[in-house]
């Protein structure tokens, strides 16, 4: 499904460059830079809710304890495929 987005002349014309320099299109490029950036937003919003997690030593030190139990299975004698 195609969309029209209306963005600024100075929008255009950075994605323009950017598209040209990698020989794609223009919905490519901004397929990808949207991408990014929601990407970068999930790390961010993760990155945000382990500093409140780390915050509270009691769930800091459960979510540490699983993780160590679940890290102990990484030694389980089986070869990686």
């Amino acid at each position: 499904m195609a969309v029209t987005v209306r963005i600024s002349g100075r929008s255009h014309k950075a994605l323009a460059e950017l598209a040209e320099k990698d020989g794609r299109s223009l919905q490519a490029t901004l397929d990808e830079a949207i991408e990014g950036l929601r990407r970068r937003r999930i790390l961010a919003e993760t990155n945000q809710a382990f500093a409140v997690l780390r915050a509270d030593r009691r769930a800091w030190r459960e979510e540490t304890a699983e993780r160590e139990a679940w890290s102990a299975t990484l030694a389980d004698g089986q070869e990686a495929p």
